[in-house]
């Protein structure tokens, strides 16, 4: 019977396995805040839980708004550190929240009411330890070392070197919504079967629009891709070192690697950022720089068209402008062109009614959304009448070669192209007549 109950007890305490009282640790959101200017020129607060060149801090953008996120750089620069991860994005506490590590293995983030504004959900599931790692993955882990929960599994805007995302949006980018505010963007960086993508989601836009596919950066032969990790690898004997996007299928026999930079010093240190305005940067660590300390060696979107061209970042000239070799030229009118300022908006309907409206025509232009989605097959005059129909309709966008008909519900940025046969209609309101 003894024996019995001691092989019980042993289950039980395994299944059960607690945080030692010495790895536990509550800290509260209080007290002075860090001298230095940081990113986004928050203030913060800085946590005991470092790596290296890592440290958890609490911090914010505007008062009494607080973030739990990572920031990365070295000690003798900490006025440029970054930040590289966040928790509880959107959903920001107050003073005097508290972050909390218990015997039971759950991480929580909960605001001074006692709402919990975020958890890792790893209560009595094995957890005995919480480490930053070297290469800033937050993890929790088991008595054997196994990780139970990693903050590598919910990226924010940023990849660190060694981190993956995975097919179907399970992990995504997410760009920040502006310097001052860091719930969700309109940006995200998604895994897909083929290739990695970016879709734009504006505030009138039903679904999210695909503004940039790359399926060429990677030959796949058959079946779909399974994730993609951002890397730093040695090479010319370590006096260079690249950085790779690496694509892995579900068999050795599918994915590839894109080579984005090739600094001629170590890049350990970099991280992949999905912008606010929706371009893909990596930024490396490097001494040298003194004014920023933070090397841009990766541009998706830029103006010398080394990968793509500034025009097809959906925002690149704000709410409504012609671009042409990256270069906001043109605020689209009823009127013609006219000269480009940030002002430029398009000139809001009255009603839906068909009575109330026209369309103006642009010659030679083209929508970000028009390159990597197919559109529909219908004659101009169909297309128009599909817009009309439609009140969220801004403007229908046609290209008269292939017949190919695209609605847009949010314009932004159009693209000057040499084809004229690549036309927008965009709606105006009809002038008001008055009767005296």
């Amino acid at each position: 019977m003894t024996l019995i109950c001691l092989f019980l007890f042993t289950i039980f305490s395994v299944g059960k396995a607690l945080v030692p009282p010495s790895e536990t640790f509550e800290y509260v959101n209080e007290g002075e805040l860090g001298p230095y200017i940081t990113e986004y020129g928050g203030d913060y607060r800085v946590l005991p839980l470092a790596e290296a060149q890592f440290q958890l801090c609490f911090y914010n953008t505007t008062p009494n708004a607080y973030t739990l996120a990572l920031r990365m750089g070295l000690s003798k620069s900490e006025s440029l550190r970054r930040w590289v991860w966040e928790a509880n994005r959107g959903n920001p506490v107050k003073e005097n929240a508290t972050l909390t590590f218990g015997r039971d293995g759950n991480l929580v983030l909960a605001d001074v009411d006692g709402r919990i504004a975020w958890q890792t959900d790893t209560a009595n599931k094995g957890v005995t330890g919480f480490k930053v790692l070297p290469n800033g993955n937050m993890v929790l882990h088991d008595a054997k070392g196994n990780f139970i929960w990693q903050s590598f599994d919910y990226p924010t805007d940023t990849l660190l070197v060694g981190q993956s995302l995975r097919l179907g949006g399970a992990t995504k980018l997410v760009s920040r919504a502006s310097a001052l505010n860091n719930s969700d963007g309109a940006y995200s960086l998604v895994m897909e079967s083929k290739s990695l993508v970016l879709y734009y989601k504006g505030p009138n836009t039903p679904k999210p629009i695909l503004y940039f596919n790359p399926e060429f950066w990677v030959n796949i032969r058959k079946g779909p891709l399974e994730y993609v990790t951002f890397g730093s690898t040695p090479e010319d004997e370590g006096t260079a070192y690249g950085l790779y996007l690496s694509f892995q299928g579900y068999n050795s026999s599918l994915g590839g690697s894109l080579r984005i930079g090739r600094p001629n010093y170590n890049s350990t240190l970099s991280f992949l950022r999905l912008q606010m305005d929706g371009n893909l940067k990596v930024y490396t660590y490097y001494d040298p720089v003194f004014d920023s300390a933070w090397d841009e060696t990766f541009t998706l979107f830029k103006r010398d068209g080394t990968w793509d061209d500034e025009c097809q970042l959906p925002e690149r000239c704000g709410k409504f402008g012609l671009c042409e070799d990256s270069q906001c030229v043109a605020c689209p009118s009823p009127n013609g062109l006219m000269g480009w300022s940030k002002d430029c908006e398009v000139k809001k309907l009255r009603s839906c009614n068909e009575n109330d409206f026209y369309y103006y025509k642009l010659e030679g232009v083209d929508h970000f959304m028009t390159r990597y989605t197919r559109g529909n097959g219908v004659k101009e005059d169909e297309c128009g009448r599909k817009c009309s129909r439609d009140c969220k309709c801004l403007g229908y966008f046609y290209n008269q070669e292939t017949s190919r008909c695209w609605v847009a519900y949010d314009l932004k940025t159009l693209k000057r192209v040499a084809n004229s046969t690549q036309v927008a209609y965009i709606k105006a309101p009809k002038a008001v007549v008055s009767w005296e």
